[in-house]
């Protein structure tokens, strides 16, 4: 096996400008090796990850890593910029870059080795010394840890012990490190009693990191919380959930334990093993960054006697898990339960909403005026088995509010903010305060049950409080407010924005139509594709729809097909233009585009943003337009053509997303014909992606 970094794969003085002209210089190095097959499909997942979480850390730090099925073995390539370059941290521009590549089934081993190098750059004379180091192939030996940095060297036997040090105390296995703080933390109790019966017992912690990949920022968080923990005077023991699996905390260090700390960013395995003790819960960032003040925080709730609850919460996986994390504006945090609710109904409305319309289908537009099939179900009459398709669809759709509710206070509070949530949301439905009402109520509803979350309660009542005190006391403070204070008004303003819909016509029909268009293309099923998305549906989420709830739900559905079907028609018309990874995942797009899932357009808008979204947002917004001047009407939230039958003036609708296609199809490829090699400027000959791989401006993350 080859070694991870040589000579060939470090650049002393890279001048590339930005993070994504500095990713694809250090990743055609690894290209020249042989480490990495395809240079595009492997800078689409660095931007991938990079689109995540900024990876530049304090101190001067950029690590962008992936795993990718285009590496062929874990490679790590470091680059060293005198201007700095932005990787999203904190205090500036990092200078000195890691790119870590593993393939997708990197073996634990290897893994290990990462995670070492991760460790090391929590060492500032390890660090210092690749500042100073003028030579490839040094640079490529200290990162191995073939040898120590020189100011460690000198200062080796001053070091306190425990204190690890640069390539020494890098590469030591993450579970025999966890071991060793563990039986640290184990013989703790004992060993101070033996000295001095009256000494105090130290302050314990037991932590747990994890990052989306596994591979840095994970051993970094447990390094820095390690570090801090010393200089603290408390015993710390981190367990890291890496890609290379991680080692369970013996229990009973977890139980001896006096307060937890998770620096995460998926969620916790097991979580349920720290359940009831003070509890920090933050992202894997601000491990690395201010550990310091997670070990003063967590021991103030300690303090103060603020633990989990002992089972529901602590089991965890909510959608919005780290909704608290202090770190995190109001904003981003309202988003992300909104979205949260948003997630849980989006099933309901697409269930619901083609069985309406296959009601509609089969039994005709009169249908919904059909008797319950419980009066009347004749087995060999269509009519009948429309009827029941209509009415098994309306009470799908009877649940869109109360789970969208339900499940924003579930995001916000976890489950005890179901109860209350779903009350608040069903409350909304029966004083016709809808889509709106159903917003307020799971707001307030997690906001109620965080606010008696809050309260320091006497632990023999903790047992009773998830399963009858919260919901009790919160779905009766929510109802109050429902009926009582703000249902009224909510009511009027849903009746206002239904009665404005219901008066959109010729030119502002139109122009709501290309923004919708927009939205649907902009970030291609993310949070700005959602909000209009839910506009639609939201709208068409009740027995009797009006005709511009139904046009709107049309545009939404044609302007979200467009960006597969452009890209899918661009790779089949002009394929030179695209890698051909870019080109298989055209042929995949064709099929996604017509089913209405615009996310089959991320692959080629993750290599090139700025030259794919635009297009799309312009060929939607053409498509959003047309359709809403067409009059075309749609019942099903969902389906792209497999729908086409229940669609108002099918012809001119799928006419409209043609439309939309062509242009966008268009636009894609005159911008990626226009791209030029460095030096072609006099020729003007058009530069393929691999051609063009030595852009260093061409982006490669939205």
């Amino acid at each position: 096996m080859s070694e991870m970094i040589t000579a060939d794969l470090v650049d002393l003085d890279l001048s590339a400008e930005s993070k994504e002209a500095a990713a694809r210089a250090l990743a055609e190095r690894m290209v020249a090796q042989g480490r990495v097959t395809d240079l595009e499909g492997f800078l689409a997942d660095v931007a991938a990850r990079e689109a995540q979480m900024p990876t530049g850390l304090d101190g001067g730090i950029g690590i962008p890593h992936c795993r990718s099925e285009h590496v062929t073995e874990p490679t790590l390539a470091f680059g060293r910029s005198a201007a700095g370059i932005d990787f999203g941290a904190p205090d500036g521009p990092a200078d000195l870059i890691f790119l870590i590549a593993a393939p997708a089934g990197a073996d634990d081993a290897h893994l290990t080795i990462l995670s070492s190098l991760a460790r090391q750059l929590m060492n500032t004379e390890f660090t210092d010394a690749l500042r100073a180091v003028s030579d490839p192939g040094a640079a490529a030996a200290l990162i191995r840890g073939e040898e120590p940095p020189a100011a460690e060297a000198k200062g080796a036997e001053e070091a306190p012990e425990g204190a690890g040090a640069g390539a020494e105390s890098a590469p030591k296995d993450t579970a025999t490190a966890s071991a060793a703080a563990s039986a640290d933390a184990a013989a703790g109790s004992t060993a101070p009693a033996a000295a001095d019966e009256k000494a105090p017992q130290p302050f314990r912690i037991v932590a747990v990191t994890s990052c989306p990949t596994g591979i840095a920022h994970t051993y970094m968080a447990a390094e820095s919380l390690e570090n801090a923990g010393r200089e603290a005077g408390v015993e710390l023991v981190v367990e890291t959930q890496g890609s290379a699996g991680f080692t369970r905390l013996d229990p009973t260090v977890i139980a001896a334990a006096d307060a937890v700390i998770f620096a995460h960013d998926v969620p916790v395995r097991e979580k349920d093993r720290f359940a009831g003790k003070p509890t920090v819960d933050v992202g894997v960032k601000a491990g690395i960054n201010r550990p310091a003040d997670l070990i003063t925080e967590v021991r103030a709730k300690a303090e103060r006697g603020e633990r989990t609850a002992p089972s529901g919460a602590a089991a965890g996986g909510t959608p919005v898990e780290r909704a608290g994390d202090s770190t995190e504006g109001y904003g981003t945090k309202l988003r992300k339960w909104l979205m949260s609710g948003v997630s849980y109904m989006v099933p309901f409305v697409a269930a619901g909403g083609l069985l309406i319309a296959l009601g509609f289908a089969i039994g005709g537009w009169t249908v919904n005026k059909a008797p319950s099939v419980m009066d009347h179900f004749v087995w060999t009459q269509a009519d009948s088995w429309g009827a029941l398709l209509f009415q098994i669809g309306g009470m799908a759709f009877n649940f869109l509010v109360p789970v969208l509710a339900g499940y924003i206070a579930y995001g916000m509070a976890d489950r005890p903010g179901l109860v209350p949530g779903f009350v608040g949301g069903a409350i909304s439905l029966s004083i016709n305060a809808g889509f709106l009402g159903g917003l307020a109520a799971g707001l307030i509803a997690g906001g109620v049950v965080m606010a008696i979350q809050r309260v320091n309660i006497p632990a023999a009542l903790r047992g009773i409080m998830p399963v009858v005190v919260i919901p009790l006391i919160s779905s009766a403070v929510v109802g109050f407010l429902m009926f009582v204070v703000i249902g009224k008004p909510i009511a009027a303003a849903q009746k206002g924005m239904t009665d404005w819909l219901n008066g959109l016509t010729g030119t502002n029909a139109v122009l709501l139509g290309a923004l919708l268009g927009l939205m649907m293309c902009f970030d291609l099923g993310g949070p700005v594709n959602k909000v209009a998305y839910t506009f639609a549906t939201a709208g068409i989420a009740v027995a009797s729809p009006s005709d511009s709830a139904m046009k709107i739900m049309a545009a939404v559905m044609a302007a979200g097909m467009v960006p597969p079907l452009a890209m899918a028609l661009a790779t089949t018309v002009r394929g030179k233009l695209f890698t051909p990874t870019e080109r298989e995942n055209g042929k995949a797009a064709w099929v996604l585009g017509a089913s209405f899932i615009s996310e089959g357009a991320i692959p080629f808008a993750a290599a090139d943003p700025l030259r794919v979204i635009p297009s799309a947002m312009v060929g939607g917004a053409v498509t959003g337009s047309l359709s809403m001047m067409f009059g075309a009407t749609l019942r099903a939230p969902h389906g792209g053509i497999f729908v086409v039958p229940l669609i108002g003036n099918a012809f001119l609708y799928l006419l409209a997303i043609a439309a939309g296609v062509c242009v966008s199809t268009a636009l894609v490829i005159l911008l990626k014909g226009t791209r030029k090699q460095p030096g072609d400027a006099a020729s003007g000959t058009s530069a393929t992606p691999a051609e063009d791989k030595r852009d260093a401006k061409q982006p490669i993350a939205a």
